[in-house]
């Protein structure tokens, strides 16, 4: 058995090209209002002909493995999570062994589980390493997706793309998984795509109803086993991070949370903009990355915060399963260059489309 299993090492990738929401709004001839307040979404990436999931995937991992004190030949497996499949029977995880060479005694495969697919990898990563299965060697986990929907569908503007590649070890020099999370889970039809079709299925409306239950019952669960109340709960976590469709969405569900928690409204506002938006603000610039959202915001606050401070991550997939985490930061002193290599990508993006070219590329 191992004492400990965490992240050593981080790297996050976006496409080159967005467009913003305000021109997604007059292409949509609607008022952009509706998008930048009513979602809280200011752009988009997109992924286009010259970059798509597998690139995402493997300039995410050359990152990480860049950061990493170890060397490729220390993975003993490898874990690609997405709804953005390339097979129905070959892994994703086969293309990015080939990118990287990648290749010998070590285990590889794709998990599937909508936006809960990142995490449920993320724990089957530590929970071999805590098991002593590892045998000493390092799992590389990636979640990689892009999100698209149907044209003029209310769903358009939360697209998004993205990918973050972590390395989970023994050594946890950035950050340790606690062994305990909380889970929910219910077969639900509130977002599906069938094979054959080219984008997803949405129950908006059941969607956050499910989301908003899965929360609770996650939190509720981590109190109950914690013993603490809602606010000590909330008090001893420096940042809360949701899986964010669309920021929107996770205020919602964090003022209904707070409100079975009988806090004041001004109480909710107080730790949702000092616990929870702070780590939101990637989310805004890049859009839902589906399997890769949620641990956006948790890489943003794995920079920001302080030795031995602590991170709760609320994970939700469609379908509808969800799983809440709880990350402790080991050491400031690790290469933690991933903010700032996301932050100087959004700032110097090569290309945001123009309203003409978004129509040429999603047709219409």
């Amino acid at each position: 058995m191992v004492d400990q299993a965490g992240i050593s090492a981080l790297g996050i990738a976006i496409p080159d090209t967005a467009i913003k929401l305000s021109d997604l709004a007059e292409i949509r001839q609607v008022d952009s209002a509706k998008y930048q307040i009513g979602l809280e979404c200011d752009e988009m990436a997109i992924c286009t002909d010259s970059i798509d999931t597998v690139e995402l995937a493997t300039k995410a991992a050359q990152k990480a493995l860049s950061r990493y004190h170890g060397s490729i030949d220390d993975i003993g497996l490898i874990v690609v999570a997405t709804e953005t499949a390339k097979d129905m029977s070959r892994p994703f995880s086969s293309w990015i062994q080939e990118k990287l060479n990648l290749k010998g005694a070590l285990r590889s495969y794709e998990v599937k589980h909508a936006c809960l697919g990142g995490t449920i990898a993320i724990k089957q990563a530590s929970e071999c390493v805590l098991s002593g299965a590892a045998s000493g060697k390092a799992a590389l986990v990636i979640a990689t997706d892009q999100s698209l929907y149907t044209p003029k569908s209310p769903a358009e503007p939360t697209q998004g793309a993205g990918a973050v590649a972590f390395i989970i070890d023994e050594h946890a020099a950035i950050a340790r998984i606690e062994k305990q999370s909380w889970s929910w889970s219910e077969p639900v039809y509130d977002f599906w795509r069938p094979i054959g079709h080219n984008y997803p299925l949405v129950d908006g409306p059941l969607s956050l109803e499910c989301y908003k239950k899965a929360a609770l019952k996650c939190f509720t669960q981590m109190m109950a086993t914690q013993q603490y109340s809602a606010k000590a709960l909330f008090k001893h976590f420096k940042a809360i991070c949701f899986h964010s469709p669309f920021s929107k969405m996770v205020y919602k569900a964090f003022a209904e949370l707070c409100t079975s928690f009988d806090f004041s409204e001004n109480e909710t506002k107080a730790f949702y903009h000092s616990h929870v938006e702070p780590f939101l603000k990637f989310n805004k610039k890049i859009g839902n990355a589906y399997t890769a959202s949620l641990w956006i915001s948790v890489a943003h606050a794995l920079h920001d915060l302080k030795t031995n401070e602590h991170i709760a991550a609320f994970s939700y997939g469609s379908g509808f399963g969800a799983e809440l985490l709880n990350f402790t930061k080991m050491s400031d002193s690790e290469d933690i260059g991933w903010v700032e290599d996301i932050q100087d990508h959004i700032a110097h993006r090569r290309t945001y489309l123009s309203q003409e070219a978004y129509i040429a590329l999603r047709g219409c």
